[in-house]
């Protein structure tokens, strides 16, 4: 396969790695940190009452790993260009086993401090992922290729959902944070092999200035295409990251479901999330278009999030699978999409920049609204309030992405690079 396909220069390896490589060794890392990431929120009511914090405060926990996720991706562009995106993989994992580590400590600053290692760990994957994609995925399947990819954050969900709960009743809430940080060290060893291949376009003399802050948030401010994603992102992943992070805890608390149950009810939201970004991906693809795509996903959110509040006790199991699976399908589905479409607006083989000042956002969104989302339960003495909430994020989007086509469709078209 000739080297311009992907973009590279003469000097990379002659082999450059296939689409489908890419994306299975991508997806795999994504679902490791990810799964990293909800590890404790999984068993959040037993890690409270160790202790003795109220559970709500699992909302402040995930804010902390999104707020140094939301700087470390500003830089990740620029490092996966002087590293290569497998050895910035590497690092991230690694930064996740030291915050399990850390999060195991009965300790409440030893816990905070392993929130802000997990997510300096996380930042920088989809940075890494998005810049090994957008050189080896052809333009026709990008939506699909990189909802695939993005199967990886559901997948590393439901994983979490499904083992998590068990391994704490098995080995404690600290054995089981210790063992899920032994399987991100022995994925990053796992990688190594692998960054020969798929680093060979790496750009060693990349500097590391400090403007390398600001280039990506100045790239998304300047294109009015990637300020409004960025926007929709923010509301998006505030749904995404309140539906993930307190599903177990209100199912839980507040239908009375055993951890168990709960966590198995995470995992149908999760495999739900699975399965919508790949369909949502193939359904973008073929005509319905990106945008379209993810206005509609927006009014899914809107209703998954109403039946959701009201959920009862009494009624089938099949019944709540079906209404947290529509919720995760369009709260945890619309990613790919919407980073297939980052990738598309971005210039020429700033994909991996794009994305990185564009997560800033998608980062904040998780930031103020995971913590928001814990405030309104914990004022108003209500999951149900907390979760009926989530739709007006979801409604704001719907808006902002409608008057973006309107007023696309009133702008000359602009030639494709």
């Amino acid at each position: 396969m000739h080297l311009g396909a992907f973009g590279m220069n003469a000097w990379a390896a002659p082999t450059p790695p296939s689409a489908w490589w890419s994306l299975t060794v991508t997806t795999a890392i994504q679902a490791m940190v990810s799964m990293a990431l909800l590890t404790l929120p999984a068993m959040a009511p037993a890690v409270a009452r160790a202790l003795a914090v109220p559970s709500t405060l699992v909302g402040a926990y995930v804010a902390l790993c999104y707020f140094a996720a939301m700087l470390s991706s500003l830089v990740g562009g620029t490092l996966v260009r002087r590293l290569g995106a497998i050895r910035v993989s590497q690092l991230g994992l690694g930064l996740c086993a030291v915050g399990l580590a850390l999060c195991a400590l009965p300790w409440l600053p030893a816990v905070a401090l392993g929130a802000l290692c997990i997510g300096a760990g996380y930042g920088p994957i989809t940075p890494a992922s998005s810049h090994l994609l957008a050189l080896t995925t052809p333009a026709h399947r990008m939506s699909l290729v990189f909802s695939i990819k993005q199967t990886g954050v559901p997948a590393g969900g439901m994983l979490a959902g499904a083992l998590v709960p068990g391994l704490s009743l098995w080995l404690g809430w600290q054995g089981t944070l210790l063992a899920v940080a032994g399987v991100c060290a022995l994925c990053a060893a796992l990688a190594q092999p692998l960054r020969a291949a798929l680093d060979a376009d790496r750009q060693p003399a990349q500097p590391l200035a400090l403007q390398a802050l600001f280039k990506p948030i100045g790239m998304v401010l300047g294109q009015p295409s990637l300020r409004a994603l960025a926007a929709c992102s923010f509301l998006f992943s505030a749904v995404q990251v309140s539906t993930t992070a307190y599903m177990v805890t209100y199912l839980n608390e507040s239908l009375g479901m055993t951890l168990l149950a709960a966590g198995a009810a995470l995992s149908v939201s999760q495999l739900a999330g699975v399965v919508g970004r790949i369909a949502w991906g193939a359904v973008a693809d073929r005509g319905v278009g990106p945008r379209n795509t993810l206005m509609l996903l927006a009014t899914l959110m809107m209703v998954g999030s109403v039946l959701t509040a009201l959920l009862q006790p009494q009624w089938p199991t099949l019944l709540i699978w079906a209404i947290v699976a529509l919720l995760g399908a369009s709260a945890i589905g619309w990613n790919g999409v919407y980073l297939a479409t980052v990738a598309r607006q971005a210039p020429p083989g700033q994909a991996g920049v794009a994305t990185g000042g564009t997560l800033l956002f998608t980062f904040m969104g998780v930031v103020c609204g995971s913590p928001a989302f814990g405030a309104l339960a914990g004022a108003s003495g209500s999951y149900r309030i907390a979760f009926a909430a989530l739709a007006l994020p979801a409604a704001l989007a719907l808006g902002l992405l409608g008057g973006r086509a309107a007023q696309a469709r009133r702008e000359p078209a602009a030639p494709k690079p």
